[in-house]
């Protein structure tokens, strides 16, 4: 999946390009919204706390951070046991799920705050008005899309394409 990114003008073109998204097969619930705080968008699809946030970057990189260091604190179990106990390669596996599954709970939690990095460049456009969608759609249609949007809406500003877009959110 890719992520693409268009600032539009105002709320009556973001519609017609859901519309036209809706037309082309797109789900809606691949399609979100952020406009200015407190604007009224009906029923436009707006962007959740998952795609404002800095969420999934940060559990990613918490569970890469976190399985390492729970490896590395297993291997020091391994070779110096405590206590005399006998340990195996299972208090290492063990080590290593604990560290990625505390890393990702803590850097999620962090990462819910943090506004996502991709959205902060749109953000001068979006207070003055302006409305940015994203859209994850599988890459074999970036181009389709794109040319679509800039077919139909030339005031439309692609604002770029965000390499991968885990399936989960």
């Amino acid at each position: 999946m890719r992520r693409l990114y268009f600032m539009l003008p105002n709320l009556e073109t973001t519609k017609t390009v859901v519309d036209e998204l809706l037309l082309k097969r797109i789900d809606e619930h691949h399609i979100h919204v952020v406009a200015k705080e407190g604007t009224p968008l009906g029923d436009l699809p707006e962007a959740n706390l998952l795609q404002k946030s800095d969420f999934i970057p940060a559990m990613e990189r918490g569970v890469a951070v976190g399985g390492i260091t729970g490896v590395l604190a297993g291997i020091a179990a391994v070779t110096f046991p405590p206590a005399g106990l006998i340990l195996g390669g299972g208090a290492i596996l063990g080590t290593s799920l604990a560290g990625a599954g505390i890393g990702a709970w803590i850097s999620g939690m962090i990462g819910m705050d943090v506004p996502n990095s991709q959205i902060e460049k749109f953000e001068g456009a979006i207070e003055k008005g302006e409305v940015l969608m994203m859209v994850d759609i599988p890459k074999e249609r970036v181009e389709e899309i794109e040319a679509l949007v800039q077919q139909h809406h030339p005031e439309a500003d692609m604002g770029g394409t965000e390499p991968h877009i885990p399936a989960f959110p």
